[in-house]
C-alpha cells in the first residue's frame, strides 16, 4: 500500500478515533513499522502541526491554507482531500500540538536540517496572514523547545522569517 493509500486509511481512522484512530487506521494489518508507515506518521503530524499553527492567532483564514497547500507540494492530486480532511480536523484549535511535534522530533532525531525546514514551513504558514503575533511566536517557540533547539537557535530561525 502507498504512502498517501495509507493516508487515506488515516484520515478514517482520524475521524473516528482522533490521532490514536489515525495511527491505528495506517497501519492495521502491519506487524511492524516499516519506513512507508513512518513516511504516514510523519505527514499526519506535519499535517495536524501546521494546521495548529494555522489556529495559534486565534483565527484561520484561507492565506494560511494556500501557505499550507504549499508546504506539502507534493501531495498527489487523488490524495489531497484526505490531507484536508484530516488538516481541517485539526485545525479547530491548537490542543494537543505538542504531542505532534514531538512525533516529528523523534521521527528526526538529531536531523536539525530537517526539523529547521519543519519550522521554517510553520513560519511560512504564521506569516501568510500578516505579521508574526505573539501567540504564534509563542506556539513556533515551544514547538522548538521540542524539536531540541536552544534559545539561541530559535532566535537564529525567528530572525530569519522577520527580520
Amino acid at each position: 500500500m502507498s504512502t498517501w493509500g495509507k493516508l487515506a486509511g488515516a484520515s478514517a481512522g482520524y475521524f473516528i478515533g482522533g490521532i490514536i484512530g489515525a495511527v491505528v487506521g495506517a497501519v492495521a494489518g502491519h506487524y511492524v513499522i516499516d519506513k512507508e508507515d513512518e513516511d504516514v506518521a510523519f505527514a499526519i503530524a506535519l499535517i495536524a502541526l501546521s494546521a495548529k499553527m494555522s489556529r495559534a492567532d486565534g483565527d484561520f483564514s484561507e492565506k494560511e491554507l494556500m501557505a499550507f497547500n504549499e508546504i506539502l507540494s507534493e501531495v498527489p492530486k487523488n490524495e489531497l482531500n484526505n490531507v484536508i480532511k484530516i488538516y481541517k480536523l485539526a485545525q479547530q484549535d491548537i490542543a494537543g500540538y505538542e504531542a505532534y511535534a514531538e512525533q516529528i522530533s523523534k521521527l528526526f532525531e538529531g536531523k536539525f536540517e530537517v526539523l529547521e525546514n519543519v519550522l521554517d514551513g510553520l513560519f511560512h504558514i504564521a506569516k501568510s496572514d500578516g505579521p508574526v503575533n505573539e501567540s504564534e511566536v509563542i506556539f513556533l517557540e515551544n514547538v522548538a523547545g521540542i524539536f531540541g533547539f536552544s534559545s539561541a537557535e530559535f532566535a537564529r530561525i525567528r530572525a530569519s522569517h522577520m527580520a
